[in-house]
């Protein structure tokens, strides 16, 4: 049996070189037979993982748990210094996708239907496309109505990209609202340092007519269906 300090080395190697999250049974999974407890491996590797998450304080990155396991990444205030790093910028999302994607998060298991009677317009397919293709959301079910249609929620890659351990920790609307209204007012502005958002390929169709976001997630998260 390996002694706790290598077997913490271990797990904290193989976070360091894994590009997604690990959960404790792909943790254990990594070491041979007798090389940990064989009643307590669980406890050893949550044990490994506590000591790593302490021994990372006062450090640029910290140990954190979302729902498909445990990831080391860079803190929250390092970003605006580590993103000079990398030329390329990331993606920018139009106010109808991410207005679809709350819907969607907050309302699941939600159809194209009960979307566009919230936004007021048609859903563009290219924006649930983008969103399956992202594998921030996918078919769950469909719906017991004529035409049976598709009921859409939320996926673990999903509470994984924005550091969620389940729905539960979604945060409050107006948090959203006071996040994202000021990026687009700034892109609507013509702000030279906010380039225009997309929706990777989605067409401007009557998305430039809908309900604006302050409006759209508007909805308590009592009507979040489990």
């Amino acid at each position: 049996m390996l002694p706790p300090e290598t077997v913490k080395t271990v797990v904290e190697a193989a976070l360091f070189c894994a590009g997604e999250p690990l959960s404790i049974e792909r943790l254990i999974g990594i070491f041979g037979k007798d090389e940990l407890p064989a009643e307590g491996a669980r406890q050893s590797i949550r044990q490994a993982l506590d000591d790593i998450a302490e021994q990372a304080e006062g450090h640029a990155f910290e140990l954190n748990r979302v729902a498909s396991g445990y990831r080391l990444q860079v803190r929250q205030q390092f970003s605006p210094w580590v993103g000079r790093l990398f030329q390329e910028r990331p993606p920018r999302y139009s106010r109808a996708l991410l207005e679809t994607l709350a819907l969607i998060a907050y309302r699941q298991p939600a159809t194209r239907g009960d979307i566009e009677q919230v936004r007021g317009v048609t859903v563009s397919s290219a924006i649930v496309r983008t969103l399956l293709d992202r594998g921030w959301i996918r078919a769950v079910g469909q719906r017991e109505t004529p035409g049976r249609p598709t009921m859409y929620g939320t996926t673990r890659q999903f509470l994984d990209y924005f550091n969620l351990k389940s729905l539960d920790e979604l945060p409050p609307l107006e948090e959203i609202r006071a996040l994202i209204e000021p990026q687009f007012e700034a892109q609507e502005a013509g702000d030279p340092e906010e380039p225009a958002a997309t929706a990777l390929g989605s067409e401007q169709d009557a998305d430039e007519a809908a309900k604006p976001l302050a409006e759209v997630v508007q909805l308590p998260i009592a009507e979040r269906q489990p």
